[in-house]
C-alpha cells in the first residue's frame, strides 16, 4: 500500500517538459552574441547600400563627363572641317585668280602696240589700200589673241561718262542734241582683263 502523503515543506515538482530549441529565446552570453551578430549584419548591409549608392553616383558623373568630352570633340571636329573647307575654297579662288590674270603683264605690255596700230589707222583717214588692210588685219589678230586670254577693249564714244572705266582729260560744251556727261571723243582706248581694269579710256566729256 502506497503512501501518498508528501513530505512537509516539499515544493511542487519541477516542470520536466523539454524546451523547443527553435522557439526558445537565447539567454545569457549566447543571446548577447546573437544580437550583436544581427546588429553587425544590419550595419554591414547599410554600408553596402551606401557604397552602391556612391558607386552609382560616381558612374553617373563619369558618364556626364564623357558626354561633355564627346560633345567638345564633335564641336572641334566640325570647326576644323569648316576651316578646311574655307581653306579649300580660298585656295581654289587663288588658283583661279592666278590662272585668269597670269598673262596680265604680257597683255599690258601689248597695249602700246594697239595704240600704235590705232594711231596708224587714224593717220590714214579714209585712205584705203594694202597699208590699211595690213594694219587692220594685224590689229584684229592681236585682239583675237588678247580676247582668248580675257582682254577686252573700252571704246566709250557716245556713252555716258563712267569714272570707274574712263578718265576725262578735258571737257567741251555740249553740242545741240548731246546729253551733258556724254563721251564725245576718245583720245586713247582703255582695256580690261577679265573685268579687271588694265587702263582707263582717255576721253573728252560734254559739259553742261
Amino acid at each position: 500500500m502506497h503512501n501518498d502523503t508528501k513530505a512537509p515543506g516539499a515544493g511542487p515538482a519541477p516542470d520536466q517538459t523539454p524546451a523547443n530549441p527553435e522557439t526558445a529565446e537565447p539567454t545569457g552570453a549566447v543571446g548577447t552574441n546573437v544580437a550583436g551578430t544581427a546588429r553587425q549584419a544590419d550595419a554591414d548591409g547599410g554600408t553596402a547600400v551606401e557604397a552602391l549608392d556612391t558607386s552609382e553616383a560616381g558612374l553617373a558623373g563619369e558618364l556626364e563627363r564623357l558626354r561633355a568630352a564627346l560633345a567638345a570633340v564633335r564641336e572641334e571636329s566640325l570647326r576644323e572641317r569648316a576651316e578646311l573647307e574655307n581653306q579649300r575654297k580660298r585656295l581654289s579662288r587663288e588658283i583661279e585668280q592666278a590662272r585668269r590674270f597670269a598673262n596680265e603683264r604680257l597683255l599690258a605690255d601689248l597695249l602700246p602696240v594697239f595704240d600704235s596700230l590705232d594711231a596708224g589707222l587714224a593717220a590714214l583717214g579714209e585712205q584705203t589700200g594694202p597699208v590699211r588692210d595690213g594694219l587692220e588685219a594685224t590689229r584684229r589678230q592681236l585682239l583675237k589673241v588678247g580676247a582668248d586670254h580675257g582682254l577686252g577693249v573700252i571704246d566709250p564714244a557716245g556713252e555716258a561718262f563712267d569714272p570707274a572705266w574712263h578718265q576725262a582729260v578735258s571737257q567741251v560744251p555740249a553740242a545741240a542734241g548731246t546729253v551733258p556727261g556724254t563721251v564725245v571723243q576718245v583720245f586713247q582706248k582703255g582695256y580690261v582683263l577679265n573685268e579687271r581694269l588694265l587702263r582707263p579710256a582717255m576721253v573728252v566729256v560734254a559739259a553742261e
